[in-house]
C-alpha cells in the first residue's frame, strides 16, 4: 500500500495597506493599471484564491483565476465561492476603474447564476467586468466568466455604493 501524497498549499502576501497608502490621489484607473507593472505586489486575496487582474481599461476589467483541488467543496467540485470572489473582483474593479481619486465604493449586492461547475482540471478561467452606470452614489456592472475555450460558467451583476 503507498501512502497518499501530502497535500498542502503555502500563502505569502505583502503588507496591503503599504498599496492603498500609495494608492492616494490616484484615480482608479491609475491604481490598477499600477497592479499590471512589473513586481507589483498582487493583493492578498489574489494570492489566497490564485486569480489575478490581466487587463485594465476605463469601465472594463479582466481577470484570470485557476481553480484548483484547494478550492473544492465535499461533492468534488470547485466550490461556488471562488466564481464569487472572482466576479465581486472583477465587478467591483470595473466600477473602480471608472471612479476619480479618492472616491471609494463598496459592493451592496452580487448575483451569479452558475451555467456550468469548475473543476480542478478545467483549466485557467476568465472574468470580464464591464461597468453598466457609474453614478455620483451608486454604481452597476455585469459579467462573464468563461473557461479557456470561452465556454459560459456564469454571469454576474453587483450594485456598489460610492463614497466621496
Amino acid at each position: 500500500m503507498t501512502a497518499e501524497p501530502v497535500r498542502e498549499r503555502t500563502i505569502r502576501w505583502e503588507d496591503p495597506k503599504a498599496f492603498v497608502e500609495a494608492s492616494r490621489g490616484r484615480s482608479g484607473l491609475e491604481v490598477l493599471r499600477s497592479v499590471l507593472e512589473p513586481g507589483a505586489h498582487m493583493p492578498p486575496i489574489g494570492v489566497l484564491m490564485n486569480f489575478w487582474i490581466v487587463e485594465v481599461n476605463e469601465g472594463h476589467v479582466v481577470f484570470e483565476g485557476e481553480p484548483g483541488e484547494y478550492h473544492y467543496n465535499p461533492i468534488g467540485i470547485v466550490h461556488g465561492g471562488f466564481a464569487l470572489a472572482l466576479m465581486d473582483s472583477a465587478l467591483g474593479c470595473s466600477i473602480h476603474s471608472a471612479l476619480p481619486a479618492d472616491v471609494g465604493y463598496a459592493s451592496t449586492d452580487l448575483q451569479l447564476r452558475f451555467v456550468r461547475p469548475m473543476t480542478g482540471e478545467t483549466g485557467r478561467v476568465r472574468c470580464e467586468g464591464r461597468a453598466v452606470h457609474v453614478g455620483r452614489t451608486t454604481a452597476i456592472a455585469e459579467g462573464r466568466l468563461t473557461d479557456a475555450k470561452g465556454k459560459l460558467l456564469a454571469t454576474g451583476t453587483t450594485a456598489c455604493a460610492i463614497f466621496r
